[in-house]
């Protein structure tokens, strides 16, 4: 049952800020047909608006985009802000979400796919398998509203990848530090990202503060809530990050410190089983495994494995010993749908399924 006797002739009302962008994209085509949500408006930069989406937009999915929303009109994004949304997604660049998103948050729940908000003590840092208890930082709702107001972050797109590989291993384990190498699609610099002439037969080793996110986020995510406030798990992260000649999907090789001594059976077995809150509640956009032990002999690959789960699975493979840490193995994120629009997607509706079962919608 819908969350809120939700159904098709009563969704929640949805705004896409950011919307012509990579990750704007994809919130669109995700939105499309949601049972839960209804895009009512879209927003960009002054030169799409006034046009319709269609006619504003560079369209790279390999979805057309719905009807009804390419015949949509665009507006800027202040244009928005006196209108009513019980939920507001953001694809906006750091720089304008920084300022933008607090006031839309007044009035609506923003989740964001920004990095401007994401290690604000108040707001959680959600991946919605690995630490849904932090939405414990969100004020209830008010003044009748179904949705809390407030931002809720997606992580770094790499990140995401890595706590989903770890998180298993944190809880039956425990983890003190890893090293991670990450090599990096080239839908993650957005549009119109990196020409053909720089990645082509090359690979960029260095994506600015690609590694200071992977180092300081996995902390927060890790963490448990403590007087409404998030204590970051202690856990020391060296990351190195690569631009590589991929459209979709970053490999993550992660090397890991143990604090007990498993067997390797044990760490496959902690991948297998692994369940979060979005597989127990049936959300939408939940995968049914959040994670996949592929085989020691056989490490994800973007092209055959990125995919899995429509995009929201995370295939892990080539588990073997490290001689430096204790374990080593490779994992796969595909970075615009779990890593960005995707994730963001399935938070929005943890926080919808939650509030429903609190009011006993």
């Amino acid at each position: 049952m819908s969350p809120f006797g939700l159904n098709p002739s009563r969704p929640l009302r949805a705004a896409v800020l950011g919307a012509t962008g990579t990750v704007g994209q994809r919130f669109v085509t995700l939105l499309a047909g949601h049972p839960w949500f209804r895009i009512e408006a879209l927003a960009a930069s002054e030169r799409s608006a006034g046009k319709a989406y269609r006619d504003a937009v560079t369209w790279i999915q390999t979805r057309p985009i719905d009807e009804t929303v390419a015949a949509m009109t665009m507006h800027t994004i202040g244009e928005l802000l006196d209108r009513d949304f019980d939920i507001v997604f953001s694809a906006l660049d750091a720089g304008v979400a920084r300022d933008i998103e607090p006031e839309f948050a007044r009035r609506a729940l923003v989740v964001t796919n920004a990095s401007a908000h994401r290690m604000d003590e108040n707001v959680p840092l959600l991946v919605p398998e690995v630490n849904p208890d932090h939405l414990d930082l969100l004020a209830p709702p008010t003044d009748g509203a179904l949705l809390p107001g407030g931002i809720v972050a997606n992580p770094n797109c790499s990140t995401i990848g890595l706590v989903l590989a770890l998180k298993p291993l944190h809880d039956a384990f425990g983890i003190d530090r890893l090293s991670v190498v990450t090599l990096q699609a080239v839908s993650g610099a957005g549009l119109p990202g990196i020409s053909s002439y720089e990645i082509m037969d090359n690979v960029i080793p260095w994506i600015a503060r690609e590694e200071e996110k992977l180092e300081i986020e996995t902390g927060k995510i890790l963490g448990r809530v403590d007087g409404g406030a998030i204590d970051p798990a202690r856990i020391v992260v060296s990351a190195q990050c690569n631009r590589v000649p991929v459209v979709d999907g970053h490999t993550l090789c992660i090397s890991v410190s143990l604090e007990s001594e498993p067997e390797p059976e044990e760490v496959r077995e902690a991948w297998r089983s692994f369940r979060g809150e979005p597989q127990e509640l049936g959300l939408p956009s939940a995968p049914e495994l959040p994670t996949v032990y592929l085989g020691d002999d056989e490490p994800p690959q973007t092209r055959i494995h990125r995919d899995l789960g429509l995009g929201m699975t995370v295939p892990i493979g080539r588990l073997r010993e490290c001689p430096v840490l204790d374990f080593r193995f490779v994992a796969l994120s595909h970075n615009t749908l779990r890593g960005a629009a995707g994730g963001a997607l399935l938070a929005a509706e943890l926080v919808v399924a939650r509030c429903a079962r609190q009011t006993g919608g």
